[in-house]
């Protein structure tokens, strides 16, 4: 098979689909790798590097999405980018449609074969594919949230960890699942007085077996997220439904009730956000104001740290692309249920049901459409 890797233009996507040795794997199992010139130095990644790995460098994205059988991506592809797509054409990479009516409607146009990283599923449930992505952005938030806090950013100049004598700044991470405990993770180590909400029992008994009292833990309901809103300094929202939109669990009238100066990092932004405030933002204009609260709302957080992103989700996505591409997309499909819940759209049909029920689309079971 012959795999294309393009470089990404998303506002400031530095990440790079694939790394020199999944190149070097790829080409080992007998198929032709096409590197978009230029496209790993955000990653710090040379063409040369790809070149000893065995891949060919092409100039320009038109004669990779023109030659390749199959697409290895980071971030969904832009409008510019779907319109090079074909039938039959394998696009493995992020997509994130439930949010995003536009790319779904012209992914159904382009017949291709596109198969997202955030659904496919592994044996005990997880999301193997988001996970390390999830990680990332979630040891981000506080980070940036830190950051946004301090007055030159339009925070309320508060230290997130205090100093002696000076109380910590409150933090409150909506969701317990990966994002939310690495951000907690991080904003325990800053200093910060912590808590963690979550609608699963089990989740938060894992979430205070991990933390101790370092962390406060909340039952998920209307009047404790109105509370705790209230109360805080940082607001980091990590609620994911997969291939769901987002749920908005924050309202504007809570936003409202915030301090001035106080932040809010929506981490499911990728999703649509879970504040109902919040629309995407990009690394070169990351943040607004909305009521005197700062929104820090990037679609790609992990793309700020490409390096460790790009080698962690190379980690994850190789064995499926190695799949892909050694038995072809009907095969490995077939043979793969986990792999065959990242399909989202398939010959002009939404086969994820979460996406079709977001954009009121006919849904087609994979499995009917792969004739299994």
């Amino acid at each position: 098979m012959r795999i294309g890797v393009p470089k990404e233009i998303k506002n400031h996507e530095y990440r790079v689909g694939l790394v020199p040795s999944s190149v070097q794997e790829l080409v080992h199992h007998g198929h032709e790798v096409l590197i978009e010139a230029g496209a790993g130095l955000g990653a710090g990644l040379a063409d040369a590097d790809y070149v000893a790995a065995g891949a060919k460098i092409v100039e320009g994205p038109d004669a990779i999405f023109a030659q390749a059988d199959m697409i290895v991506k980071v971030k969904e592809p832009l409008a510019v980018e779907r319109k090079k797509l074909r039938k039959g054409q394998i696009l493995f990479t992020y997509l994130h449609l439930a949010p995003d009516a536009e790319q779904t409607q012209d992914l159904i146009a382009s017949g291709a074969v596109c198969i997202a990283y955030e659904t496919v599923t592994s044996p005990n449930g997880s999301l193997p594919l988001l996970t390390p992505m999830s990680e990332v952005a979630g040891r981000l938030a506080p980070q940036v949230g830190a950051h946004s806090l301090e007055k030159a950013q339009g925070g309320r100049g508060v230290l997130l960890g205090g100093v002696p004598g000076v109380p910590a700044a409150e933090v409150v991470i909506l969701g317990g699942g990966v994002s939310g405990t690495h951000a907690a993770t991080i904003a325990v180590g800053m200093g910060a007085k912590v808590t963690v909400v979550d609608r699963s029992a089990e989740a938060l008994k894992r979430l205070a077996t991990q933390f101790g009292t370092s962390i406060s833990t909340v039952f998920s309901t209307r009047s404790a997220i109105e509370e705790l809103v209230r109360r805080a300094d940082l607001l980091i929202g990590t609620v994911l439904v997969p291939g769901a939109a987002a749920p908005k669990l924050v309202t504007h009238d809570m936003v409202r009730t915030m301090k001035p100066g106080s932040v809010i990092v929506d981490v499911a932004i990728d999703q649509g956000g879970c504040v109902e405030t919040s629309h995407a933002t990009t690394h070169s204009d990351p943040t607004y104001v909305v009521d005197g609260v700062v929104h820090y709302c990037v679609a790609n957080m992990p793309g700020a740290v490409a390096r460790t992103s790009t080698f962690a989700l190379n980690n994850v996505t190789l064995p499926f692309a190695l799949a892909l591409a050694n038995k072809g997309w009907q095969k490995a499909l077939a043979e793969d249920v986990h792999l065959r819940n990242g399909l989202n759209v398939i010959d002009g049909k939404v086969v994820c049901e979460p996406v079709a029920q977001a954009h009121g689309l006919p849904y087609v079971k994979a499995e009917t459409v792969l004739g299994l």
